[in-house]
Parts: structure tokens; sequence; C-alpha cells
């Protein structure tokens, strides 16, 4: 098995940290502006609206962060090689549960990671591995903030501006936010996920330009899609939402996904997915990858037909008459598109790794391994290695990548 060393902490990893901190700030801040906008207006529904999103999406982020903590304190040798200081709050259980209760946990999780990356970076200090732990974390958090509060929240937006019929200042502010801090994510993911290739494997500008290009091109449209349709038929969208998680929900536990190490901690994840699906497709398990894409786009493809056959429908012919047409014809060649992008992706930059099928117990232990496959990660499995990587990550790299 390739078991190059794995890839040190970096200057463009701390100038990752601190942008990946200043947009979290930027899109709470912009939120706060909005909130109070529509507050001040009396718009008090879409004021709900939107704190309901901020709330329900920092509990969920928190939930995680603290899951995962809680499994790190368990992971052997891993205080002996963080150390109390590296983290902010340390091994101190009470105060991290405090901080985590006061939705403080993730941005604590960011002071962490930068106050880490700057001994590493600057002083030249021991910890690079962790320097390297902490970043693929905040890149997971931030996935799923982003698919919780910002897809929802743009789409949100999108719907307001639609109402009303016009859009202020501090609306375009918010949109842009939000849709930087897709943006953003788009590449910090990417960017984490290719650390777990071997060095033979590794890709290029490229392959990340069109990663970003193709999951821009998807989400658009859907987000544009569920704005549309909830801007004729606002009643009906919470029902849409509620009956396609439902349904995604069920084909997670399905597909037996294992990325957390406990039963609730498991179910939140699977729920989590289920919101992540509304939005975007997100592979969760090994095999078969392909055909549950398809389905997936499928599934996709014809929900927002629907959707924008139903705003069509139901739309104020005056006042969507200098838009309507283009919509409808841009919004589903902008989606085929993303499928393009995604195929030219799979074909022409996905690393084809190769995987050791299950060993036949009468054979010898000694036999070569394939010239191209994924990091160990034997520490998160409880055997000493010299290797300190981020289990959650690398699961995540092996369904990408398989």
């Amino acid at each position: 098995m390739e078991r190059a060393a794995f890839s040190k902490y970096s200057w463009i990893d701390f100038v990752f940290s601190v942008i990946g901190m200043c947009t979290f700030l930027f899109d709470w801040g912009s939120d706060i502006l909005v909130a109070t906008e529509f507050y001040c207006r009396g718009d008090f529904f879409w004021f709900g609206a939107l704190v309901a999103l901020m709330v329900l999406s920092s509990i969920v982020v928190q939930m995680f962060s603290w899951f995962w903590f809680q499994y790190d304190r368990e992971l052997p040798g891993f205080r002996t090689r963080t150390g109390d200081g590296t983290m902010l709050f340390g091994d101190k259980v009470k105060l991290s549960c405090l901080l985590h209760v006061l939705q403080l946990g993730f941005l604590c999780r960011h002071i962490s990671a930068i106050r880490q990356g700057f001994r590493v970076w600057w002083r030249k200090e021991e910890g690079s591995e962790y320097a390297v732990y902490l970043t693929h974390d905040l890149s997971m958090l931030r996935l799923i903030e982003t698919f919780c509060e910002s897809a929802p929240q743009l789409t949100l937006m999108i719907y307001v501006v639609l109402r009303t019929n016009k859009a202020r200042t501090v609306q375009f502010l918010s949109i842009a936010a939000s849709t930087t801090s897709i943006a953003w994510m788009v590449v910090d993911y990417h960017r984490s996920l290719r650390s777990f290739l071997p060095d033979k494997a590794k890709q290029g500008w490229r392959s990340s330009l069109v990663y970003f290009l193709w999951n821009l091109l998807l989400i658009s449209p859907r987000v544009a899609a569920l704005a549309l349709f909830a801007s004729v038929l606002p009643e009906c969208i919470a029902f849409h939402f509620l009956m396609s998680w439902f349904v995604f929900v069920l084909w997670a536990w399905r597909q037996r996904t294992d990325f957390m190490d406990s039963v609730g901690g498991e179910w939140l994840y699977r729920a989590t997915v289920g919101l992540i699906w509304y939005f975007s497709w997100f592979n969760v398990a090994e095999g078969r990858t392909r055909v549950r894409s398809i389905i997936y786009h499928s599934f996709i493809t014809i929900d927002g037909g629907i959707l924008l056959g139903t705003w069509w429908c139901f739309r104020n012919p005056v006042t969507t008459e200098p838009y309507a047409p283009a919509l409808l014809i841009s919004l589903p060649l902008t989606y085929l598109l993303g499928l393009l992008f995604k195929a030219l992706y799979y074909c022409c930059f996905h690393p084809k790794l190769w995987r050791p099928p299950a060993r036949d117990p009468r054979l010898p232990d000694d036999l070569p391994d394939a010239e191209v496959s994924f990091r160990n990660i034997s520490i998160q499995d409880g055997t000493p290695s010299p290797q300190f990587l981020n289990k959650r990550m690398a699961h995540s790299a092996t369904r990408f990548y398989c």
C-alpha cells in the first residue's frame, strides 16, 4: 500500500484557515444585518425563518463538533500527540461542553486551527500533523454548515427578492455572503480530499476548477428552482422539503453509512446527508457509485422540472415577463452543463485508485499491493502509526475516490 509521508502544514494551509474564519464571520455578520433589516421593517415571518436557519444550522454544526471532540479523546495516543495546549479548550470536557452549548465550539475550532497553524508555520514548532488534522475537521464542518445554512439561506433570499420584486442592498449582501460561503466550501473541501491521494495521483488546479464548475452549475439551478417554486406556492415548499428529506434519509440508512462512531451520531449524520442531498450529490458509501449518482440526478432532474413547471403555471405573467422565458430555458441548460462538467471530471481528472480485493485467508500475507492506493490511516483503528490522519476526512476521500 502507498505510504508516502503525509503532506506537511504549509503557509497555504494557514491562509486557507484564516480565509475560512473570515468567511464564517462575514457570513454571520451579513445574517445579523439582514435579520435586523427584516425585523425593523416588520417582516417578522422572514425574520423568524432566517433566525431559525441560523440557529438550527449552528446547533447541527456544534453537535458534530462535540461528537468529534468526544471521539478524538478516545483515540490511542491522541492526547500525547496533541497536548493540552493545542486546542483552545484543551482536554477540559466541561469547558468544551459549555462552549458548544453557547454555540462557540465551531468558532473555537477556527481559532485553534489558526493558533496551531501559526505555531507550526511561523514559529517552526512541532505539531504539523495535528495542524492538518484540525484543518480537515474544519473542512468537514464547513461542508455541513454550508448546506445547513448557506444554501437554504440563499434560497430564502432569492425567494424574498422574487416575492417583493425588489432587492435591498443588505439582501444582495446576504446573497453574496451565502454564495461566497458555498464557493469557498467547494474549493476547500476538494483541497482536503486531494491531500489523501498518494503523490503519484495528485491532481492539479485544473481538476479543482472543473470540480468547482461542476458543483456551481448543479447547485445554482437547484437553489433557483426551489426559490421560484416557493415564490408561487410558499405553503408547499416545507412539505416538499420534508418529503424529499425523509426519502433521502431512508436512502442513506439503506446504504449503511458508518461515518460516526456512535449510533446517535450516525443518525445525525444521515439526517444531515438527507439535507445535503436536497441541494447536491454527496457520496456516502462505497460500491455502485455510478448507479447511485445516476439515480440521484435523475430524481433531481425530474423534481426540478416539476418545480419549474409549477412555477410557470402559477406565476404572475405581468411581473415575471422580463425574465421568465430566460429562466425556463437557462436553468435546465445550466444543470445539463453541470452534468457534462461532472462527466468531464470523472473521465479526465478523477484518479482511478486501485483498492485491494478481499484477500483469501489461504494466501500469504506478503503479497504486493497495488501501485496507487490510499494513505495509511491505521492510527484511527487503534494501532500505532507514524501517520496522524483524520479518519473523518479519510472516510469522505475513500467514498469520493472509489
